[in-house]
């Protein structure tokens, strides 16, 4: 087996004519984890993606495995795994052919090439599809020959570009499904395309959010989600309420600051401001019922619309001030807030965070 890969980028750059797709790009992807590139449309993801596999040239800029440079490899010298959107596979090869291929260009020993495409058979699920072409197979066959393809030759990298994009929901949570197994058991690097944030907190062990060419942080699913470190990551991760605060200051061992008629607290955060934005995830919210626990943060707002979801009941609400708030809440919890009404909401002062005033809010969630 391939030792997994681990690679540096360091002040990659790529320009198309006038546009610079990637801006001073430095990233390092760790050997054997499972790195996602999570981004909106045109954020510079799969160009990065690209660059890796050798299928780009970096404007400016080094790549380096095991720092050794690899910058000028072709992608055949590189020899990463490599899963398309568009599955890319030979429509008149069958799909032992088609996984066979990486080893027969390789110019294994044909025992050698039909042990392994029998075992990768086997580990993605097609045991009895091995003569069949492409266009007989379902969407998630097809993707896991694809899968199959680019494991069997066992590169030190797997490089997966949107690879689910084109199937229904229910499909691509048995695909996510796959793909975290087979990372698991052939422990190879595997760096993953995706615009969809659930895709990529579900998946990852650690995320790499891009916006406009740039990395703008890298951490562990936990740790973006909760303590994102500017606007854009805190608003593209999902639903967040944000309360702007005046007047921010120490607080004991946190921070305290004023919003409309109250005052509000959250750990202290170096580079906040006295500005700063309080930022709270919708499911640490509740409704208080007259009491509020030590440790808290309460304010009151008046119920603006609420939508039955089953189970759930997503209910929006406004501050005396305007500010627009939105809690998801278990329907029975959620009976007593009838649109008009006044609710008085809570939550833990440790799980909110301070963020820098203004910034640039994220573009609208994409859909899974």
């Amino acid at each position: 087996m391939t030792a997994p890969a681990d690679v540096t980028a360091t002040g990659i750059t790529k320009s198309f004519g006038t546009f610079r797709a990637l801006k001073d790009l430095s990233l390092t992807i760790e050997g054997g984890e499972f790195l996602t590139l999570l981004g909106p449309s045109g954020s510079g993801k799969t160009t990065f993606l690209m660059i890796l596999a050798g299928f780009e040239a970096p404007t400016k800029g080094r790549l380096s495995r095991g720092g050794t440079d690899i910058t000028t490899l072709s992608a055949e010298e590189r020899a990463f795994g490599m899963v398309f959107q568009g599955y890319a596979l030979f429509p008149h090869m069958t799909v032992a052919q088609n996984i066979a291929f990486p080893l027969v260009v390789r110019r294994r020993p044909k025992a050698e090439i039909a042990a392994r495409v029998a075992r990768m058979v086997e580990r993605v699920g097609l045991a009895g599809h091995e003569g069949k072409l492409p266009a007989k197979l379902s969407g998630g066959q097809q993707q896991r020959v694809a899968l199959a393809r680019a494991l069997v030759f066992e590169p030190a990298m797997l490089l997966l570009d949107e690879p689910f994009s084109a199937l229904d929901k229910h499909l691509r949570g048995l695909m996510q499904e796959e793909v975290r197994r087979l990372h698991r058991e052939f422990g190879t690097t595997f760096v993953f395309v995706t615009h969809d944030q659930s895709e990529a907190l579900s998946l990852s062990s650690r995320v790499a959010i891009f916006n406009h060419g740039e990395v703008l942080q890298v951490g562990t699913p936990k740790t973006v989600y909760e303590r994102p470190e500017n606007r854009f990551v805190a608003e593209f991760l999902g639903e967040i309420n944000m309360l702007p605060l005046q007047g921010v200051g120490p607080d004991g061992a946190g921070a305290a600051g004023r919003f409309e008629d109250g005052a509000l607290s959250a750990p202290a955060r170096a580079g906040a401001g006295p500005n700063a934005v309080l930022a709270i995830r919708p499911e640490h919210m509740h409704l208080a019922n007259g009491h509020i626990a030590e440790g808290e943060n309460a304010l009151f707002a008046r119920v603006t619309a609420a939508t039955y979801l089953g189970p759930a009941t997503r209910l929006q609400l406004a501050t005396p001030g305007g500010t627009p708030l939105t809690l998801t809440l278990p329907s029975t919890d959620a009976a007593r807030a009838e649109p008009g009404g006044e609710v008085r909401v809570a939550w833990p002062k440790d799980k909110g965070f301070l963020l820098p005033g203004g910034g640039e809010p994220a573009l609208p969630a994409a859909l899974p």
